[in-house]
């Protein structure tokens, strides 16, 4: 089968949903409680890609995970900030996928001109934190008892990755839609050369 990453599209939401609602309501990795809807997923995936990278990685038409940027903080000053989130098809976890998935995140970022990624994972959680420290973020902190789940308080670590920074004093060019940047050769280049690491 050929596989592809490519953007979300709302007809994504069922698969994308399909993945996402077992991890809502039977883990603590996510700390939403209420799995949402096939409509909310698809609007979510609308709204986000109208500024941000929202990535699948297609096997043949079958979505194996996605990975997606949205806003750090509101404030314009963090306007080239972002938070970073991934998920995978439990038979997708150990092949590869998640590390093809961040790969073409990043580089679809920083093609958009973004500087930071930051990443929150409710720990413990030693998958998500070695595919993190994978592709470059390193660990800044942790949010002890930061939300209660599942009978618990749960931590949150916090992992950033630079990404290339203008010298001091100099202020960075507006950062670019998605749109504008994911048919660009250097982003598409960077999503073939990601699937690389799917292991098969």
């Amino acid at each position: 089968m050929t596989s592809t990453i490519r953007l979300a599209i709302a007809a994504d939401a069922p698969a994308i949903q399909a993945i996402y609602a077992p991890i809502v309501r039977d883990t603590f990795i996510s700390f939403e409680v209420n799995p949402p809807s096939v409509e909310e997923m698809a609007a979510r995936i609308t709204s986000t890609v109208a500024r941000y990278p929202y990535l699948v990685l297609d096997d043949g038409g079958a979505v194996r995970g996605y990975a997606y940027a949205s806003t750090f903080r509101p404030r314009a000053a963090y306007d080239w900030s972002v938070e970073t989130t991934i998920y995978l098809r439990d038979d997708s976890r150990g092949t590869g996928v998640g590390r093809a998935l961040y790969e073409g995140l990043i580089a679809a970022l920083r093609a958009a001109g973004y500087r930071q990624a930051y990443a929150g994972i409710a720990l413990p959680n030693e998958a998500s934190v070695a595919l993190h420290e994978r592709v470059g973020f390193t660990h800044m902190g942790t949010f002890e008892r930061a939300g209660y789940k599942m009978g618990d308080w749960r931590s949150v670590g916090w992992w950033q990755l630079l990404l290339p920074v203008p010298p001091a004093g100099e202020p960075p060019p507006p950062t670019r839609g998605i749109t504008e940047v994911i048919d660009t050769t250097e982003v598409q280049d960077a999503l073939r050369a990601a699937l690389a690491h799917l292991r098969r």
